[in-house]
């Protein structure tokens, strides 16, 4: 059965919020129950003329193909459990020639890529490259630590990567007053989503973070720590504090429904006890041996000398794929899985919810709608399902 939330009117407010029955939040989704549950049309899915309209307008979208690139593979922080330097991108040789980036986006274009992820280790430090991307594929998303401005004549998405307050900024990631520097950089910015990355260490800290950032009318999405492959330090998560994690997830919804872009399925895809690629399979070259459709065929993570590696390519490469729960995988694999959440009204309007929250977290320009399913409602890979 799915667990469900009450919709409640803020009374000083008149806004509309979520409050979630902390009890079942501890429990978190639990399997469908029903022995012979009722097989629903796609058309009766469409019935509600919100879900017609939110369906109509998110699959405008299908269009996007992306790859990632690593622009460099230097940083000007060092962060504990930093995905880049754990692995062996950190070695590739830098190409910073503007030439060579022109050709390869050129070519991406040419096979299909819409939409490009710019990352590793740091690309504000390479500012000539980003506008050179930009100018050739103008959809797209910088992964930034916010430490600098990126110009803003580069119109791409921004998410500044947050973990936690600045007292934990500079424990975890050498940098004081971090999260005071990065809201001066992008207080006002409309391409700048900020990412505030759960650790099983700096939960209790969301509340005061979020705050801060919605005060500067900032907008924040979430993030769950996925440990590095080998990765044995203190920010791995267990199985409390991914429960815990979900509960602030969802008060930081209820409390703040204007500034953070997230819904109830997102807070419960990202922390379960099982990862992404076992409740969802992951289709990522890493794990996907298929090049005839799909991101099997399409994606490509390209190192900082623009090669790329089929057996390391996913999203976050280097990543404990058990133990995977990144914003950035379930953008891709929970979207893709369209036809697992075509079920029942929950599963479709919580599937629906989640695209629009992708959407607005990463794409310029799309806004993000009011979440239509309220309910707790479980993955496919938590319920018993008809073959």
């Amino acid at each position: 059965m799915t667990q469900k939330a009450e919709v409640m009117l803020n009374q000083e407010t008149g806004e509309r919020t979520a409050g979630y029955d902390e009890a079942a939040l501890r429990r978190g989704p639990v399997p469908e129950d029903s022995p012979s549950p009722r097989r629903w049309k796609f058309s009766e899915l469409l019935s509600e003329p919100a879900v017609k309209a939110r369906w109509e307008r998110v699959r405008q979208y299908f269009f996007l193909r992306e790859s990632t690139y690593d622009m460099t593979n230097r940083c000007n922080l060092r962060c504990d459990g930093c995905y880049y330097y754990e692995g062996e991108k950190q070695f590739a040789r830098e190409n910073g020639d503007p030439r060579a980036w022109r050709e390869l986006l050129r070519r991406e274009r040419g096979r299909g890529i819409t939409y490009v992820v710019l990352a590793g280790a740091e690309p504000s430090l390479v500012p000539d490259l980003l506008d050179v991307c930009f100018a050739e594929m103008p959809l797209g998303c910088i992964a930034t630590n916010g430490f600098r401005r990126i110009d803003p004549a580069v119109g791409y998405r921004i998410h500044i990567s947050v973990w936690g307050n600045d007292e934990t900024s500079g424990r975890v990631r050498k940098a004081r007053e971090l999260l005071r520097r990065q809201i001066d950089n992008y207080r006002g910015d409309p391409r700048a989503v900020f990412v505030y990355t759960f650790t099983r260490e700096n939960i209790e800290e969301a509340s005061e973070v979020v705050d801060l950032l919605a005060a500067a009318d900032c907008r924040v999405t979430f993030n769950v720590f996925s440990a590095p492959v080998g990765y044995a330090g203190g920010l791995r998560h267990d199985a409390a504090s991914l429960v815990r994690t979900r509960e602030v997830m969802l008060e930081m919804m209820s409390r703040h429904p204007r500034h953070v872009l997230f819904s109830p399925y997102n807070a419960v895809a990202h922390t379960q006890e099982k990862g992404l690629h076992d409740l969802y399979s992951c289709s990522y070259p890493r794990r996907n041996a298929s090049t005839a459709i799909g991101l099997g065929r399409s994606f490509r993570q390209f190192r900082a000398d623009l090669t790329w590696d089929r057996e390391a390519a996913c999203c976050v490469p280097d990543t404990d794929c058990a133990d995977c729960r990144h914003y950035a995988a379930g953008s891709a694999v929970v979207t893709a899985r369209l036809y697992r959440h075509v079920t029942d009204p929950p599963s479709f309007k919580s599937w629906l919810d989640y695209v629009d929250t992708y959407l607005a977290v990463w794409v310029m320009g799309y806004d993000k709608g009011e979440n239509l399913c309220a309910e707790m409602a479980a993955p496919p890979g938590c319920k018993e399902r008809d073959s």
